[in-house]
């Protein structure tokens, strides 16, 4: 099993639930994506300026706790984190202006190094009719006013990083046929599938159903 796993994909696709499955399925120790924003609402609310200051915070409090998790590699036989640091990049390229991607850009260069990288990530995907569904489940108020175009363009970015992504193995999940969230039965195949061995290149994960 990788020492290091990522988890990731758009709102609502269902990575924090998988990274807390993995934690007592293996008790490895689990970094969460900081959740504390406080430009978060300016931006659902189109305020101007809330989007470069959102990004920035993002990217400035992942970096922290990416440095965190570096110091604890040595010592922890397994490390998951329901997030990737390079992800930051679709969210600035989705909603910065030309001028702020020129300030963000020289930022994001500069912790990238600094970084570890995972030694597997898995990329949960979902048709953006079953996300709308599970975020409403969530009930959480600036939630409420992502647009449907946001969606479909924040899937297409997700699905275009992870086409060119090279850094290290890769597991696709399309969580269109399965349900992480909602049905036990599908988490616990997934985590047999995430700890049972070593992912090569780029595999995709296709759920076995007992008939």
């Amino acid at each position: 099993m990788s020492n290091y796993i990522a988890i990731e994909g758009p709102l609502g696709v269902g990575k924090t639930t998988l990274a807390h499955a993995l934690q007592e399925k293996s008790g490895a120790m689990v970094f969460f994506d900081p959740p504390e924003n406080p430009f978060l609402a300016d931006f659902y609310r189109d305020r101007p300026g809330a989007a470069f200051k959102t990004q920035l915070f993002f990217l400035i409090s992942r970096f922290q706790q990416q440095r965190l998790l570096q110091t604890s590699l040595g010592s922890e036989p397994l490390i998951i984190s329901d997030y990737l640091f390079a992800k930051d990049k679709i969210f600035a390229y989705l909603n910065l202006d030309d001028h702020e991607i020129l300030i963000y850009d020289r930022y994001f260069e500069a912790f990238r190094p600094l970084v570890p990288e995972p030694s597997l990530v898995v990329y949960l995907q979902a048709p953006k009719d079953i996300l709308f569904e599970r975020v409403r489940r969530r009930s959480v108020d600036y939630e409420a006013k992502i647009s449907d175009a946001y969606v479909d363009e924040l899937i297409k970015a997700y699905d275009h990083f992870f086409y060119h992504y090279k850094d290290g193995p890769l597991l696709i999940v399309n969580t269109a046929e399965i349900d992480v969230v909602n049905n036990p039965e599908d988490l616990k195949a997934l985590l047999r599938r995430i700890i049972a061995g070593e992912v090569r290149g780029v595999e995709y994960y296709h759920p076995v159903r007992r008939k």
